[in-house]
């Protein structure tokens, strides 16, 4: 058995090692989303139970290749393919959402979000009706992938995901709490992102209790945009092997990897990107855990401050009218881009590092704050966007 090391224990050592009284105001790290994050930890104060997920193991989406059918199970769909048997199909297109062919030997998935995301504020009710007729096992996205790569700190994104869910819930009833799936971005702060999945659990099962329910959210998670570069797309192949093993820790039900190449991509840049889930789950077998970061108190001490930040965000907005009319005030905008400017400028500063972009080698800027990002608009950007 190993011996406890207690906290006063360890600060002992480290005091001495660093030669200080003072260790923690050296080893403090600020970060961007405002946690606090200790050096180290001996215990948390509220242990969190097992956070389920709703598939037995993640899927592994890939885009539709004729090649792949046979070896892939899981497919993200633009276009209709017919003769598809024994599969998991992710519907993309609100067109394809109408005219697809359904097998009863597949299951079925919308990512399609009834939103307008601009300052008209519109929750389609129309084209939210159309999806609920469908005979998908779930069939309206509440989409927070934009949101991400738009530059929206975690806490917000938790925070707009459940305003969204809250406004389909006043139109649709609670009924539509089992319709909806989450899709997410999965950013670079690894632990943090783990986090994020298993506080977006939390927040979710909170919310349906206020319906007399105990449900779990279906959760699809793709690779970020955000912090890819042009330049050495090699390292955007790390980048997003990091993001999709967060997301299976995190216990994502289903994950797809975009293609790591930002410029020039083919049926190779494709395959490579689609294999690293395959890597991670067939060598690693993280896709098949429930909760794989339970018990880690770091994790379960972030889970547990995203939850509480995000819900409080959450409830200021409701407070403030609701999702759609945040919106339409230019509310939900502010937030975002005063975010992602403060990211932007740590990335300028070096606060951030990005490997080939402001580090190794250090690239000259070439675009302003002001000409990649618009105080009216939530639109994904691309953080090497600065120097490319």
């Amino acid at each position: 058995m190993f011996k406890k090391t207690s906290l006063q224990d360890w600060e002992s050592v480290v005091q001495k090692q660093l030669k200080t009284e003072n260790i923690f105001e050296i080893l403090s790290k600020e970060n961007l989303e405002g946690i606090v994050v200790k050096p180290y930890y001996d215990s948390v104060s509220k242990p969190l139970s097992n956070l389920p997920k709703v598939e037995e193991s993640t899927h592994l989406v890939s885009l539709y290749h004729e090649s792949a059918e046979e070896n892939v199970f899981a497919f993200l769909l633009n276009n209709n393919v017919e003769d598809l048997q024994e599969k998991v199909i992710f519907v993309n297109d609100k067109d394809l959402a109408e005219h697809i062919s359904l097998d009863e030997s597949n299951r079925y998935f919308s990512l399609i979000d009834v939103f307008s995301e601009d300052k008209k504020g519109e929750l389609n009710q129309q084209l939210a009706k159309e999806l609920l007729a469908k005979n998908f096992e779930r069939n309206i996205c509440v989409d927070i992938s934009l949101h991400q790569n738009a530059g929206a700190a975690i806490v917000q994104q938790l925070a707009i995901a459940l305003a969204k869910t809250k406004e389909m819930s006043e139109v649709f009833g609670s009924e539509i709490l089992n319709k909806i799936i989450f899709k997410i971005a999965v950013g670079g702060n690894y632990f943090f992102e783990i986090a994020k999945v298993r506080a977006l659990k939390l927040i979710f099962n909170e919310f349906s209790k206020e319906f007399g329910l105990d449900q779990i959210p279906y959760i699809f998670a793709e690779t970020s945009f955000r912090n890819k570069a042009k330049n050495d797309a090699e390292n955007n192949l790390i980048r997003s092997t990091l993001e999709l093993s967060a997301a299976m820790i995190g216990g994502a039900d289903a994950v797809f990897t975009n293609d790591y190449k930002i410029e020039n991509s083919d049926s190779v840049s494709e395959e490579i990107s689609f294999k690293q889930q395959i890597v991670l789950a067939y060598e690693s077998i993280i896709n098949v855990f429930d909760d794989a970061g339970n018990g880690s108190y770091y994790i379960e001490d972030l889970t547990q401050q995203f939850a509480e930040k995000s819900w409080q965000l959450f409830l200021e907005m409701e407070a403030e009218g609701g999702y759609c009319e945040l919106l339409k005030k230019g509310w939900i905008q502010q937030k975002i881009y005063n975010q992602a400017i403060k990211e932007q400028n740590w990335v300028e500063e070096g606060k951030v590092k990005i490997i080939g972009v402001n580090l190794y080698p250090k690239l000259e800027k070439t675009k302003s704050v002001e000409e990649l990002y618009s105080v009216n608009e939530i639109k994904a950007v691309r953080l090497a966007e600065m120097f490319e």
